[in-house]
């Protein structure tokens, strides 16, 4: 079938799904579920041949995104109940005004229409976006990239046969057959089919998106995000916040990329965060992190010279690039330069540090003495999420149910002319 097919079938189905009450569209979530479930060996079969493509061409980290297991397509699952179990946006009256004249004016939430996502290497996406789309109202059409791609075609066909089953039509969910870049243009381009379209993915994916895209496009993802350890730091508060921050999962958009240290405890903290970080790890058998330094960071511990480009780097590995900074404004002033607005955090004991750190850092999510690996829906109690948004319109930060709805005004009257 090919992109346009997929399209207008979903845009036909995107009247019963307007139509359906929280009910039914529940009732289609956990049939999807446990469709998921049903179909949970077919899904690793895909995905182990996927992944014997993808070894020797893509990193370790990323083999790790790519990668399913039982209890990961168990958390797939779960996830999708947890949507089903949030309340349904649609039709939510979101103010309510009663004019002079009898008027009554409701701004009520409804559905976007067909949303198209566009994604790397994450088989989960696949089933987040579309349980998300579905409670919203909205038809998904997903494009994924081809290192996934026969991972999301076996879980594609497993919702599908759970929105069969839950009485809903299959075409509310489709998945692009071609992996190449003109599929992507497709959709990029897709006016009057298209209502809405979100890449989850690296920077070049998402400036394409933006820069070709005749359809409307919430930016996402992206994430050179920022630890700043304050002069008022507990230190050791400070070396778990970024040892959580950049290892936990190095190759998500909310690892931390830079980590910046106020000159005052410089000479205590990098020390310690090159044992923690690298000699520590490597000891315990884990991967160590390549510390990339500024000169005076350099000055204090040994390390990797930093480059021009380190500091505005989307690493995506065990790489952490580190700076020293005179004050918690030059700290601000070089997230200011440097970052993407996806997460920062200030590490402090400070509490007017942190008021000011929280007041000029431009960012969706910004942290106080927390990792920033939260910056997630369902950490945010959002159930699980689109995307992170990056941009300041529409939506910002993890893109949950209401996020992805539109709204309208309803007006009644009882004959009003003007």
């Amino acid at each position: 079938m090919t992109t346009m097919e997929l399209l207008r079938r979903a845009r036909q189905a995107k009247t019963a799904l307007a139509l359906a009450d929280g009910d039914a569209k529940n009732r289609a979530l956990n049939a999807m579920a446990d469709a998921l479930l049903d179909n949970a060996q077919a899904i690793l079969t895909a995905n182990g041949l996927d992944l014997i493509e993808a070894k020797g061409t893509v990193s370790p980290v990323m083999l790790d995104r790519l990668a399913l297991n039982e209890e990961r397509i168990f958390g797939m699952a779960r996830g999708v109940r947890e949507v089903a179990a949030l309340p349904d946006p649609v039709g939510q009256v979101l103010t309510r005004r009663k004019r002079p004249n009898g008027l009554v004016i409701d701004k009520t939430a409804v559905p976007m229409g067909v949303i198209a996502i566009i994604y790397e290497s994450r088989p989960n996406v696949t089933s987040d976006a579309a349980a998300l789309a579905l409670k919203a109202g909205s038809a998904c059409v997903l494009r994924c990239g081809k290192e996934a791609h026969r991972s999301a075609a076996a879980i594609v066909s497993a919702l599908r046969e759970g929105l069969s089953a839950g009485g809903l039509p299959q075409d509310a969910l489709g998945l692009v057959e071609d992996v190449s870049r003109q599929s992507a243009r497709e959709l990029m381009q897709a006016s009057g089919l298209v209502d809405l379209l979100i890449p989850r993915g690296g920077a070049g994916l998402i400036r394409a998106c933006v820069e070709q895209a005749t359809v409307p496009v919430i930016e996402t993802g992206t994430g050179i995000c920022h630890i700043y350890v304050d002069r008022d730091a507990d230190l050791d508060m400070a070396l778990s916040i970024v040892e959580n921050a950049k290892c936990s999962r190095p190759s998500v958009c909310n690892a931390a990329e830079v980590c910046l240290v106020h000159r005052d405890v410089a000479g205590a903290f990098l020390p310690r965060l090159r044992e923690r970080l690298a000699e520590g790890r490597k000891a315990r058998g884990l991967p160590p992190v390549e510390l990339r330094l500024d000169g005076a960071a350099a000055r204090i511990i040994p390390g990797r010279a930093a480059g021009a480009e380190d500091f505005h780097t989307e690493f995506l590995d065990y790489i952490l690039a580190v700076k020293v900074v005179d004050d918690l404004d030059g700290a601000c002033a070089h997230i200011d330069a440097h970052s993407t607005g996806h997460s920062e955090a200030i590490v402090t004991g400070d509490p007017e540090a942190a008021r000011r750190f929280t007041a000029l850092v431009d960012s969706a999510a910004v942290y106080w003495n927390a990792s920033t690996r939260f910056t997630d829906g369902g950490e945010f109690g959002l159930g699980c999420e689109m995307g992170i948004s990056t941009q300041r319109l529409h939506a910002r930060g993890p893109m949950g149910l209401q996020e992805l709805c539109c709204y309208k005004y309803v007006i009644r009257g009882t004959g009003q002319v003007r």
